[in-house]
């Protein structure tokens, strides 16, 4: 896994080889930040963003974003090893001090969290994991995000979610067994 573009374009990533993690593709990545950049739907620019990257894994996601001049990444993960991991990218990178790294459920931390607002979430939870909608229905009552803002969440291209009432979809693109669906809170 490497960084795509920006000022740590071509840059490594460590990631864990095995079942507990699903580290996001770099094609897929790619193609996010295409959309991103280039879609008239989205008044967002990275580069100076505050970025909240939850169910982050080993961040590659917000990695990225840091590499492409946001402002703060605050990331979430639970597992600890993933974490580690997570952590030892940001020390690699020497952009640690470009985030807020989180070792807990998401659950237990979004009340908790200073009252930033954020331009641009990013939900990659386990394909199975039907709690992200709990945790985007408070991050919305707890009003974490600026007026501008686009929440990105990765599922399975199959996943039947409902989230109604909660986002406004606008953009909905598969990349293989995936599903990126773009919206922002209703």
């Amino acid at each position: 896994m490497r960084i795509i573009s920006g000022k740590l374009k071509g840059k490594s990533i460590n990631y864990i080889k095995d079942s507990t993690t699903r580290p996001l593709k770099d094609s897929v990545k790619e193609n996010i930040f295409n959309v991103l950049n280039h879609s008239n739907l989205i008044d967002i620019n990275i580069e100076e963003a505050n970025i909240f990257d939850l169910y982050s894994g080993i961040g590659s996601f917000g990695l990225e974003c840091i590499s492409r001049g946001a402002n703060k990444v605050t990331f979430i993960e639970q597992n600890k090893n993933t974490f580690k991991v997570l952590k030892e990218n940001l020390v690699a990178l020497s952009i640690i001090d470009q985030a807020m790294i989180i070792n807990n459920k998401i659950e237990n931390c979004i009340d908790k969290i200073n009252k930033e607002k954020y331009d641009i979430f990013f939900l990659d939870p386990p394909f199975v994991d039907k709690e992200f909608i709990k945790n985007l229905q408070s991050i919305k009552n707890n009003k974490l995000y600026k007026n501008k803002h686009i929440i990105i969440i990765h599922r399975e291209r199959n996943a039947n979610d409902n989230l109604d009432g909660l986002i406004n979809t606008f953009i909905t693109k598969h990349y293989g067994r995936s599903k990126i669906i773009f919206g922002v809170f209703s």
